[in-house]
């Protein structure tokens, strides 16, 4: 079987908050239409090897590179804008904003702005609760509802490449059913997905890879399988 390109690759990969250094070592490939989980416990470093991915964080080692780009120094808007869109973990909607005024202002880019109908109606027609609350605050959403938004307005930057960080986070279990399930639907129609999902079972579930974070390095990497596998996953993460 042909081995699928590189999108990303992270290479040995520092960043952290002022004198903290949250991640040390992380080296990761995302190749182009797989979905690949980041797993780990709390504190790990897995929402900070995202930040720094999208320029969050500053570098402070090491290389990230997206389709050949180097992402080293480049402000958020401009990643963006080369095709990788993130999503973050606590949703970060606008609440006095309607769901299509936070929707739209995911279209940042001129790209993005050029394709806001279509991009609008794609989102709509993936996730029609958001159609339905389209004139509704974002304040007013569920919990489900509001992670739904969060990841529609990721989409609006028509991304080649989502980051997604704990999209099941404090979710009741109907709507965490429903945010994975879009998850998968996104992937099985193109999207190369990055998940950060605390719950290992179920990103493992979705995903064709993974690697395992502990103490701001990557210490187990592997496909779904080797991970469902490995004594030291098995411990630590899924109980048996």
């Amino acid at each position: 079987m042909r081995r699928r390109a590189g999108m990303l690759t992270l290479e040995s990969v520092a960043a952290g908050y002022g004198d903290l250094l949250a991640i040390r070592s992380v080296s990761l490939e995302v190749r182009a239409g797989e979905c690949v989980a980041l797993i780990g416990a709390n504190g790990a470093g897995k929402t900070t090897t995202l930040r720094a991915i999208t320029g969050l964080v500053p570098l402070r080692g090491g290389r990230v590179v997206f389709e050949e780009h180097s992402l080293a120094g480049l402000d958020p808007g401009r990643i963006v804008a080369l095709g990788l869109a993130h999503v973050p973990e606590g949703r970060q909607v606008f609440p006095s904003l309607t769901v299509r005024e936070n929707l739209e202002m995911g279209a940042r880019s001129r790209d993005a702005r050029a394709a806001s109908r279509t991009s609008l109606e794609e989102v709509f027609a993936l996730l029609p609760r958001l159609r339905e609350r389209e004139r509704q605050a974002a304040g007013t959403l569920s919990g489900g509802e509001q992670q739904m938004l969060a990841i529609g307005r990721g989409l609006m930057a028509r991304p080649r490449l989502l980051l997604l960080d704990e999209p099941s986070l404090g979710l009741a279990p109907l709507a965490v059913r429903s945010i994975l399930q879009i998850v998968e639907t996104l992937n099985r129609r193109g999207t190369t997905i990055l998940l950060v999902e605390q719950n290992v079972r179920r990103a493992l579930a979705l995903c064709h890879r993974g690697y395992v974070v502990e103490n701001g390095t990557v210490t187990l990497a592997g496909s779904r399988d080797d991970l469902l596998r490995s004594d030291h996953v098995r411990q630590a993460y899924l109980g048996t």
